[in-house]
């Protein structure tokens, strides 16, 4: 009985990890650039059930395997490509395809991080910087991407910057061979760990667009109300197990 309720347990705790990031992706279903988190379930290892201290048999029986619940495998991310909003502003810009635009972060204590985002919601400051909304820079083949804040910028599908005509300099796309190999940061920033290896790629850059976020609110809300029925099931097999307990305790006990 003390195992059933750990059973419980273990599914309540399951259902509780993934109604957490279901509820983060209904919160990000509006942020350019974010893509959709999932979790995988999967089961604890069987274990071996010996009978001990059994007078009837001269050595410790073997009786079997025994399941011990479900635990939560793996948090995933979806990388597909989320719808494309026209907004008709310079510095919006969209990933048509596979790739990240390269954003130099600076972090708390001054230190410079090389990070990935499809995020591109740009803007650009005063001494002609382009940065996101937390003041990272845009990466493109001369560093920081810098353009004169006075000309019209033109950006091509090929990440060609272009002032009043003028090429100036070209934005950097980077892709990679396996996704499995980028950390997470924030909501919508990845950092390559070891192992990760950049390829080429032939994503094209949209100009005056954005990447929407590639949730499907509709799917998340019906995944929500499926955990909540599994959340109050396991509840009620606690109560069960609990209730067999206390008649286990105070009733047999007294007979």
């Amino acid at each position: 009985m003390v195992r059933g309720l750990y059973t419980a347990w273990t599914g309540l705790y399951n259902e509780q990890k993934r109604l957490e990031v279901i509820a983060n992706n209904i919160a990000n279903s509006a942020t350019t650039g974010y893509k959709q988190e999932g979790v995988t379930s999967q089961s604890f290892d069987d274990m071996l059930a010996i009978k001990v201290r059994d007078y009837s048999v001269r050595n410790n029986e073997v009786i079997g395997t025994m399941p011990l619940g479900v635990k939560v495998g793996e948090v995933f991310t979806n990388y597909g490509q989320g719808s494309v909003r026209v907004t008709g502003n310079t510095y919006d810009l969209a990933i048509d395809g596979s790739g990240f635009f390269r954003m130099r972060v600076t972090d708390t204590a001054g230190n410079d991080h090389i990070r990935y985002t499809r995020a591109g919601n740009f803007t650009i400051t005063r001494d002609g910087y382009v940065t996101d909304a937390d003041g990272n820079h845009l990466q493109s083949e001369a560093g920081d991407l810098i353009v004169p804040t006075d000309a019209e910028i033109v950006i091509d599908r090929d990440g060609a910057v272009y002032a009043n005509g003028e090429l100036i300099d070209q934005i950097i796309i980077t892709d990679f061979e396996d996704y499995n190999y980028l950390k997470k940061f924030a909501d919508t920033m990845y950092e390559p760990v070891e192992g990760a290896t950049e390829i080429e790629t032939s994503a094209e850059v949209l100009q005056g667009c954005l990447e929407q976020s590639n949730v499907n609110v509709v799917k998340e809300m019906t995944q929500m109300i499926a955990i909540t029925r599994a959340y109050e099931a396991n509840q009620k097999v606690v109560q069960t197990m609990d209730t067999t307990l206390d008649q286990a305790v105070n009733s047999v006990g007294r007979v």
